[in-house]
């Protein structure tokens, strides 16, 4: 079993949903008392969440390598972003290690093209729906993708930022991202990304009516079969 690399802390919330769901993972699939191989580095989520902000996107670049260096010094074999948003800087990432990075989008792509899912919804922060860096990965892999619209972006947002973040899952929350689900579906959609780590807290399958694709699980099934953990 190889040892998966992490970079985390956006948020912390995310990163705890990623630890336990790699682990949960080993102990399914190896038995016993086995447990997943990891390194972890975190950044402040706040701190990177202002550069965000203030589009400061080659200062965010220096925090994340910085972190993935210490991850791979750390002796992981290869490296897994733990958000999102912060995937826009990914490419920077990538080029700085020598460890292979594993790509949200693309393994979000790889999932939905499994279960034969080419138009589908994507649900994230205002940032990921917006700015189409990861959109636009998805788009290159052979999806078409359609996003909310606009008028729900600040309330997604919300949820996100002032609830999911800090651990709260509120019903009335859930309620807005499945009306937000539906309005995708009747749009066209064939499938719902969960785009966000922590909307997984949120919302699951039996919530809605289209094949969920939650990033995280999907990024940790990923990441266990890249690390030689048995199926």
């Amino acid at each position: 079993m190889q040892t998966i690399g992490l970079v985390g802390g956006m948020s912390w919330e995310s990163s705890a949903g990623y630890y336990a769901a790699l682990n949960r993972g080993v102990e399914q699939r190896v038995g016993g008392l086995a447990s997943a191989r990891t390194v972890m580095v975190s950044v402040d989520f706040a701190e990177v969440t202002a550069l965000q902000q203030a589009e400061r996107w080659d200062d965010v670049a220096t925090l994340l390598v910085d972190a993935a260096r210490r991850v791979e010094a750390a002796g992981a074999d290869l490296l897994v972003l733990c958000t999102t948003t912060f995937h826009r800087v990914a490419d920077q990432v990538r080029e700085a290690v020598s460890i292979p990075l594993l790509d949200l989008a693309d393994v979000v792509a790889d999932a939905c093209r499994a279960r034969g899912v080419t138009q589908v919804g994507f649900v994230g922060t205002r940032f990921a729906m917006t700015r189409r860096f990861f959109v636009d990965r998805l788009t290159s892999a052979g999806l078409t993708v359609l996003v909310p619209d606009e008028r729900h972006h600040e309330a997604i947002d919300r949820v996100i930022y002032d609830e999911l973040v800090h651990g709260r899952v509120l019903d009335d929350s859930r309620r807005l991202v499945v009306e937000v689900a539906d309005e995708l579906w009747d749009a066209g959609a064939g499938g719902l990304v969960l785009g966000c780590t922590e909307l997984e807290l949120l919302v699951h399958q039996h919530d809605v009516e289209l094949p969920l694709f939650p990033a995280t699980a999907l990024h940790v099934e990923a990441a266990l079969a890249a690390a030689g953990v048995p199926a």
